[in-house]
């Protein structure tokens, strides 16, 4: 027994550390990281326990400490679950100023949750005990524990067969070049959107930050706590000397911060969430970008084999000199051309094999007399072999338990939280382990079902738990829940798992037009194609790092230009230029006066808005690094008329010659084929524009414009 727990419990701690380690933030404290790796660890120490539980009960040993470890795991995972791992999200998440209001805070969103599903819960029991009066019980706690692993058994079940059907596809699927490179265009086009719309995000609150330490007076009583968000944005801009915030806007009650404490915690709240959010987006753009060069490189290298000799050039790094160098470079080419996708494939079908005797075992568990289960099978089969006995235990249910949390990370993600290499926040990372936590036991329970031990013996487990997962105490309230249903379930598992590896569901709601908004995004919708706009950035990143640029680092015009582009056909007025070509994509600017002179009022004639958002609105960048603020002042009306038909010839013969990148695919696209923000909607040389430091922009914020005295608004 030592021998496989000095296998299996480093291996445990391992997984648990490198996990951690690779998804963290670097803001993450150190309390909520060991909160995170113990609630990990006791979560994946079932599969230390239970190949030592199947031993046990095999040899008809009560083992004390296994008794005692099981129960430590269990509560251990229950309290972290439902009451400390909650309050430490909470108080991670609240924007307070002192440790007491965020405890406060905590608490008091905990118990708003909590009493909200304990009324729906009571309500449930209520309308139970009125349909069921003669055969009720009255054991309120043996229903509401078995309501609990119900619970966990049939969603677990679910996620599981998710995961035993995605998992071995997708790593199938990766091995292609062909239908990758499709993936990571759609996907990299999708993501520098997405971090497009962050870095705005984040130059908003810091505009708003800014704008409300100005106008707040050195006297005001809540002075204090503005002094500590201004530092926390200073830290936040020098960790970061290359962000530059451009386009920040002020929104209608984006001025209302100053109120109160409360008001202040939720700018302080809001500062973080949008930096937690644009490094965020940022890391994945990068990984994705970095991932689909590595691509292109390896098809590069594995076309031109014989001709560079077998090994591997990449543009991510510089070249090794010397022998030790052109060996390193054969044997890298060998593993990212020729191994690595074999092994993929070859990995691939392992995990479907093992996926379909999974399967297999759960829709035989009513099967009596036979044991279909091979797991069953191959532990009976080591015999006295301790190791393998525990071996033959701990390969399938690993191989589960990654199944089930890939699943609950992947649906959670499109959901509550997110999961991104190096830049995970610490709500994320208590929230993602607060639900790992809950699934530990019924994935035991599970696993021990497929487990045929014969002679009536039962594990450790199964006795020191009987009452928590035995359904038939809910027999008489709800038949539905009693007597043989943890043995159904695990069919309509497989039911359900089959028409996921079908793809039953994509094609009836591909049929079914209109139900379109309850398809998952998954990889398949990236397959149809290469995004056209994904790789041109991708070209355009290259070309970045080739002049000595970081990724990303020029992404944001980029993107901006490219959101653009969707449903302009529709309200051409004459503004646009069309492009030659099958791809023809039509650029309108709408010349509206009445618009023009509503968002000049808003703010003293500053023109804030987003590109890619509305073709309606204006664009104003501004370096607040800098603390300078660019804004354009409308002195009559032809005189906005002549910059607005400066600004579409601008854009339109931008267009233009982006469409020769669309059409032929350049290998390379310099930045001169692009529009400077400064220059989207370019002033001529007779347009009124003029730089103004944020003191006075306020100052004349303060006082209404003369069209509005004049109008008496």
């Amino acid at each position: 027994m030592w021998v496989f727990y000095m296998f299996s419990l480093p291996v445990t701690v391992g997984m648990v550390i490198v996990t951690l380690k690779y998804f963290s933030g670097p803001d993450v404290p150190k309390y909520v990281f060991f909160t995170v790796a113990y609630t990990w660890f006791c979560s994946l120490s079932i599969i230390i326990l239970v190949p030592a539980d199947i031993w046990t009960a095999l040899n008809n040993d009560e083992n004390g400490a296994i008794s005692f470890l099981w129960s430590l795991s269990y509560w251990s995972t229950f309290l972290l679950t439902w009451a400390v791992v909650p309050t430490i999200q909470g108080y991670e998440d609240a924007g307070d100023f002192t440790v007491r209001e965020r405890l406060k805070t905590s608490l008091h969103g905990n118990l708003v949750f909590y009493l909200c599903v304990g009324s729906v819960a009571l309500f449930g029991v209520i309308l139970l005990i009125s349909l069921h009066k003669n055969y009720w019980s009255g054991n309120v706690t043996g229903f509401a524990m078995a309501c609990s692993n119900t619970f966990g058994l049939v969603t677990g079940a679910f996620l599981l067969g998710f995961g035993l059907s995605e998992i071995p596809k997708g790593i199938w699927l990766h091995a292609d070049w062909n239908i990758q490179q499709k993936v990571f265009s759609h996907t990299v086009s999708k993501m520098a959107v997405k971090l497009d719309d962050a870095h705005q995000d984040f130059s908003n609150a810091i505009v708003i930050t800014q704008a409300t330490s100005k106008q707040m007076s050195k006297r005001d009583s809540l002075r204090p706590y503005m002094n500590i968000i201004d530092k926390i944005l200073l830290q936040m801009l020098k960790e970061d000397p290359s962000f530059k915030p451009q386009g920040g806007r002020l929104g209608e009650s984006d001025m209302d911060y100053d109120t109160d404490e409360k008001s202040m915690a939720s700018l302080r709240r809001r500062l973080k969430r949008a930096r937690d959010k644009y490094y965020r987006y940022r890391s994945e753009y990068t990984n994705f970008v970095l991932g689909a060069l590595e691509l292109e490189d390896s098809i590069k290298n594995y076309d031109r084999r014989d001709a560079i000799g077998w090994k591997y050039i990449s543009c991510l790094r510089p070249e090794r000199m010397g022998k030790v160098g052109a060996f390193l470079d054969t044997i890298e080419f060998l593993w990212r051309c020729i191994l690595c996708k074999q092994l993929e494939k070859a990995l691939a079908v392992i995990l479907g094999c093992m996926s379909f005797a999974i399967l297999l075992a759960e829709a035989t568990i009513l099967t009596s007399g036979v044991d279909l289960s091979v797991f069953s099978i191959l532990v009976h089969a080591a015999g006295q072999q301790e190791g393998l006995v525990q071996l033959a235990a701990f390969i399938p249910l690993m191989y589960m338990c990654i199944c089930t949390y890939y699943s609950l990370f992947k649906m959670g993600m499109m959901m509550f939280y997110s999961l991104t290499p190096r830049q995970t926040s610490s709500v994320s990372l208590l929230m993602i382990c607060s639900m790992v936590a809950r699934y530990a036991a019924p994935i035991s329970y599970n696993f021990l079902n497929l487990i045929n031990i014969g002679g009536g013996r039962k594990t450790i487990f199964e006795k020191v738990f009987y009452y928590l997962l035995k359904m038939g105490k809910i027999n008489d309230a709800v038949p539905f829940f009693g007597k043989g249903f943890n043995k159904i379930y695990p069919l309509i598992m497989v039911i359900y798992t089959s028409l996921i590896a079908a793809n039953i569901f994509n094609r009836v709601i591909q049929y079914c037009g209109n139900w379109k908004i309850f398809k998952l995004k998954d990889d398949a919708e990236d397959m149809d194609g290469f995004d056209p706009s994904g790789v041109i950035i991708l070209q355009r990143e290259r070309s970045l790092l080739q002049q000595g640029h970081k990724v990303g680092e020029l992404v944001f015009p980029l993107a901006r230009s490219f959101s653009m582009s969707i449903d302009l056909e529709s309200t051409n007025k004459g503004l646009n230029e069309r492009a030659t070509g099958s791809d023809t994509i039509d650029i309108v600017e709408e010349k509206n006066e009445g618009t023009k002179n509503e968002m000049s009022k808003k703010f003293g004639s500053r023109k804030y808005s987003a590109l890619r958002t509305n073709l309606n609105e204006e664009v104003s960048s501004s370096d607040l690094t800098q603390e300078s603020v660019s804004s354009s002042l409308a002195s009559d009306s032809n005189n906005s008329q002549n910059t607005s038909s400066a600004s579409s010839s601008v854009l339109a013969s931008k267009w233009e010659s982006m469409m020769h990148g669309f059409k032929g695919l350049r290998s390379k696209v310099d930045s001169k084929g692009f529009l400077p923000l400064s220059n989207a909607h370019g002033s001529t040389p007779n347009s009124n524009s003029s730089f103004e430091s944020l003191d006075d922009i306020f100052e004349r914020l303060k006082r209404p414009p003369s069209e509005y005295r004049d109008s008496g608004d």
